[in-house]
């Protein structure tokens, strides 16, 4: 814990010689817990950006709001359209930085129109072992890392966030509803609501950590290993197939490795 918390005072000091911050805010785990520690170091001079998009789920969009709103946080909304961002529909192997290049420069703008000094993201040091293009963007664009900065990992984060008393400290991870799309596929807003809506038909089932990948019309879901035997039950499985196939999936498989992060990438 003496660790834990030296890496937690390096990430304080490092906050504060900003003096001032906007924060990139989804309400995940780690943006919640940079927020949260932002404030703290900088009272009213930390405000939250939230891209509000196609591609970034309703119930998450709410779940920030109520994050912000629940502790007086001033709370700034980024209008995003990623669909109308040239060669994102298309899904290349480096949307990812098409993405964030642009919702970034937007947040940028939003920060320096509200006289804020810097722009900073709640990557940690986890991510560094994926294929992250967007990465790339966030350090072309100058903006602020300091999970990574101050050496945290996720679990730490959920560590101190527990900790701190925070709500978000236990949440599953969560990532933007294009990475569920495999490279090449057109994303278009008729998929990206299948997957949205099939994802919180499972969360509303009790699965927790999962993923509605698509192929084509063909939805592979990933939960938890321990998780797989309830899915795959004769009336769990019968319900699942009954309602993707309402939301136009023809075929519904289930992945027997079970959910891990950027399974899209593994193709690469």
């Amino acid at each position: 814990m003496d660790t834990l918390h030296t890496k937690y005072q390096k990430l304080k000091d490092y906050i504060s010689s900003f003096g001032s911050i906007a924060i990139a805010f989804s309400g995940g785990v780690d943006s919640a817990f940079l927020l949260d520690t932002a404030v703290e170091v900088l009272g009213d001079k930390a405000v939250a950006v939230t891209a509000s998009s196609c591609s970034f789920p309703k119930r998450e969009r709410e779940e920030a709001l109520e994050f912000c709103r629940a502790r007086g946080i001033r709370h700034l909304i980024a209008e995003t359209d990623e669909l109308s961002i040239p060669g994102f529909r298309e899904n290349p192997v480096n949307r990812c930085y098409i993405c964030k290049k642009d919702i970034f420069r937007k947040i940028i703008d939003l920060a320096e129109a509200n006289g804020i000094a810097a722009v900073a993201e709640g990557s940690n040091m986890d991510d560094m072992g994926d294929y992250r293009p967007g990465l790339q963007a966030i350090q072309e664009l100058g903006v602020k890392s300091p999970l990574r900065h101050a050496g945290l990992t996720k679990e730490e984060i959920r560590a101190l966030s527990h900790e701190r008393g925070l709500p978000t400290w236990d949440k599953p991870s969560f990532a933007c509803l294009a990475t569920r799309f495999v490279y090449g596929e057109t994303i278009d807003e008729k998929k990206l609501a299948m997957v949205d809506k099939a994802e919180q038909f499972l969360q509303d089932l009790g699965f927790r950590q999962m993923r509605v990948r698509i192929h084509g019309n063909l939805a592979r879901i990933e939960v938890l290993p321990a998780d797989i035997p309830l899915l795959a039950s004769p009336n769990m499985s019968v319900q699942i197939s009954a309602r993707l196939k309402e939301l136009g999936f023809s075929y519904i498989t289930l992945d027997l490795t079970g959910y891990r992060t950027g399974s899209m990438n593994e193709t690469l």
